[in-house]
C-alpha cells in the first residue's frame, strides 16, 4: 500500500486496506492472528482507536473475527457459493436430491431448529399464493448450518389444502424435499421468481446466525410455481451476507 501525503483516505481505512491485501496475498491465511492493537499502534503510529477501527472494517466485512480473550483472527470459513439456477433445476429434487447438494459438495450441513405448524396465512403471503380470506398456510421454519457456522435462516410458507396429510407437514420431508412431494401431489414446481433484497439484521437475526455487529444479511424470497402459474410456495430466506457468494451461470 502506497503511504503518501497525496492519500486522502482516513489513516483507520488505510491501516484496513493494508491489513486486506496482506490477507489477499496470503500473508495470513484462514484462521491466522492479525497483529495486535500495540503493534498496529506501533507500526502506524496512531491511537488505539483508530487501530480499532480498521480492525473493525475487516470484521464487518466478514474478513476477520474477534475471539474474546485473544485478537482478531482472518475468517477461516469458505464461503458457500450459492448457485442460484443449478440449484432448482428439477433434475436436483426430481431425482431425489436436496437442492442445497449443488452448493454444500462434501461439506457438512445441519438443518436444525426445525418447526412444522399451520397457521392463518399472513396477509402479504395469502395475496402471493392466492389464498382466499380465512385459508391456513403450514409454515416450514428452520436453520441451516454449514461446517458448524449457522448460514441461513428459512421459513416456508404453503397452501394448507395442498400439503394436508404429507409428508411436508412433517420435519422431515423426505428424498427430494419439499419440491418433490409436491410433484407427488400433482403441483410440480414448474417455474421460480427470486426477489434479493439486503439490509442489517435484526438482535434475533444476528444471534440465531452467530454473526457481528455490521454484518448485513441478504434476503431472498423465492415463489415456486406449479402449471398455469399457480404459486406453492413462498420461501423467505435469511442468508449471512458474509457466508455467501451468490452465483447465476445462464446463457445469453
Amino acid at each position: 500500500m502506497t503511504n503518501t501525503d497525496n492519500d486522502r483516505r482516513p489513516k483507520y481505512q488505510r491501516i484496513a486496506d493494508s491489513l486486506r491485501e496482506a490477507i489477499q496475498s496470503g500473508e495470513y491465511g484462514p484462521g491466522d492472528r492479525l497483529p495486535g492493537e500495540n503493534d498496529l499502534m506501533a507500526e502506524h503510529g496512531v491511537a488505539r482507536m483508530t487501530v480499532r477501527q480498521a480492525l473493525s472494517v475487516l470484521k464487518d466485512e466478514g474478513v476477520a473475527e474477534a475471539r474474546k480473550g485473544a485478537g482478531v483472527f482472518v475468517r477461516a470459513f469458505r464461503p458457500l457459493r450459492r448457485r442460484g439456477i443449478q440449484r432448482l433445476a428439477q433434475e436436483q429434487w426430481g431425482g431425489g436430491r436436496s437442492i442445497w447438494s449443488a452448493d454444500v459438495e462434501n461439506r457438512t450441513l445441519v438443518v436444525d431448529r426445525v418447526r412444522v405448524s399451520e397457521e392463518a396465512a399472513p396477509e402479504r403471503i395469502s395475496v402471493v399464493l392466492d389464498l382466499a380470506e380465512g385459508d391456513s398456510v403450514c409454515v416450514r421454519r428452520r436453520r441451516f448450518v454449514l461446517d458448524d457456522k449457522p448460514v441461513l435462516l428459512a421459513t416456508s410458507y404453503l397452501p394448507a389444502s395442498v400439503v394436508a396429510g404429507s409428508a411436508i407437514t412433517q420435519e422431515d420431508t423426505g428424498p427430494g424435499g419439499t419440491y418433490a412431494r409436491l410433484a407427488e401431489l400433482g403441483y410440480k414446481p414448474v417455474h421460480f421468481r427470486e426477489e434479493i433484497r439486503s439490509r442489517m439484521p435484526s438482535k434475533d437475526e444476528a444471534k440465531q446466525l452467530s454473526i457481528s455487529a455490521g454484518t448485513p444479511v441478504i434476503l431472498i424470497c423465492r415463489t415456486a410455481f406449479a402449471d398455469e402459474g399457480r404459486p406453492v410456495e413462498i420461501n423467505e430466506m435469511t442468508l449471512d451476507a458474509a457466508s455467501y457468494i451468490l452465483e447465476y451461470d445462464f446463457d445469453a
